[in-house]
């Protein structure tokens, strides 16, 4: 492994403002969307037609209006400037769980109701009632089944991709993947150490972390985060910024993972050589990093592949999918990227194609270009993955003109 390129001075347009539909619902959301997250499961499940006893009516409607005002002040107070961890699991917490509890009470409400009474089952109150004890038995379901998804260590994805400019001695070239860790409120040290002890036994030539490491200061999570200091590959360990990392001291994270061992691509790149043949490994900051105000922070792709000989195929670190319109603009072969965690929570992962191209796995953008978006390894926030795996990556590059046996 050979490097070129130091990081150039931050120079183009700025590419981190969101689009503008994405604006729009980002103004009025955090207005809007509390109200309607805890009141239409209680106008469902209460004053629908249940005719419950008047102790559970108003036990319920007490809860809601709780949760109504307890999630945001918690909000605030754990990912304010107090930055209270115990709040902010509480707040994180509440918010999953009233968001599958408002998609499933509105999903099976509009579904049960009339399939009971075509079915003749009972009369409205007994329909009204049996749609909301099977939505609560489904959320029940999910938020068990949605915390172990989140909290246990993500199965391997394994993958071939065939690119068509890589040389024949790059054939077999093992890139492993993680990204989104999320090192947060939730003390993962532990899961942490387990992710780093998978990921050494898929004996990756390359490891790659395309960002959003953690939420928090380098200092305050730097226990979660040592076990990266762990992590093996035959040829490097690189990584490059999420967004998340410009909300808490992005340069900490910086000097940490360079603590750690690890090969910041922000805005440079390596070359990868074996077999006589060459693969270029750029990687830019986050789109986001020119807004945070940081010197010399800023997607900057020019600069990344500055003196790289064009012919050679390039592998791209870029945190957000949306980055591949450059990347295909410029050639590149195949961009990692992360950010998206597969909507984490379905069906949140319907707003996150407001904002990005992919969601999750491997595209096609333009005539040479590929994207893999991985659904994240760790969760930001909510402590629950509800059909969004989480995901360490395992992609195993293939070159045309290699010559490989036949599997026995």
């Amino acid at each position: 492994m050979t490097e070129t390129s130091d990081t150039p001075p931050a120079t183009g347009p700025a590419s981190g403002e969101p689009s503008g539909r994405l604006r729009l619902l980002m103004r009025y959301v955090p207005l809007v969307a509390p109200v309607l997250l805890w009141a239409v499961p209680c106008w469902l499940l209460l004053h629908t037609g249940q005719h419950w006893p008047l102790p559970v009516t108003a036990a319920g409607t007490a809860l809601a209006v709780l949760g109504l005002v307890g999630m945001p002040l918690a909000m605030v107070r754990g990912h304010g400037r107090r930055q209270r961890d115990r709040a902010a699991i509480v707040g994180d917490t509440l918010l999953g769980g009233v968001w599958i509890l408002f998609t499933w009470s509105v999903l099976l409400t509009a579904l049960l109701r009339p399939v009971l009474a075509v079915a003749g089952a009972g009369d409205a109150q007994d329909r009204a009632r049996a749609a909301a004890w099977a939505v609560l038995g489904v959320t029940a379901v999910l938020l068990v089944r949605g915390y172990a998804e989140a909290r246990r260590v993500p199965r391997v994805r394994r993958l071939d991709v065939p690119l068509p400019r890589l040389g024949a001695g790059l054939d077999g070239t093992r890139v492993v993947l993680i990204t989104d860790t999320h090192y947060g409120p939730l003390d993962r040290a532990d899961w942490s150490r387990r992710v780093c002890e998978t990921v050494n036994s898929l004996e990756a030539d390359l490891v790659c972390h395309t960002g959003d490491i953690a939420d928090g200061t380098a200092d305050r999570r730097r226990a979660q985060a040592a076990p990266l200091g762990t992590v093996r590959a035959t040829r490097a360990r690189v990584y490059v910024t999420g967004n998340h990392e410009y909300y808490s001291e992005a340069q900490g994270w910086v000097d940490l993972m360079d603590e750690l061992g690890w090969e910041p691509l922000r805005n440079r790149h390596l070359l990868l050589e074996r077999g006589g043949d060459t693969l270029v490994v750029a990687g830019v900051d986050d789109v986001t990093a020119e807004s945070s105000g940081l010197a010399g922070h800023r997607a900057h792709l020019d600069g990344a592949l500055r003196d790289a000989d064009p012919d050679l195929p390039v592998l791209l670190l870029a945190h957000q999918p949306k980055f591949v319109d450059r990347a295909a603009a410029h050639g590149v072969d195949l961009q990692l990227s992360g950010h998206t965690h597969g909507g984490q929570i379905w069906p949140f992962h319907h707003l996150v194609r407001l904002d990005q191209p992919t969601v999750a796995g491997l595209s096609r953008h333009g005539a040479r270009t590929l994207l893999y978006t991985s659904r994240g390894t760790g969760f930001w926030g909510p402590p629950f993955r509800v059909f969004a795996p989480s995901e360490i990556t395992l992609l195993v590059l293939r070159s045309p003109g290699a010559d490989r046996l036949p599997p026995s």
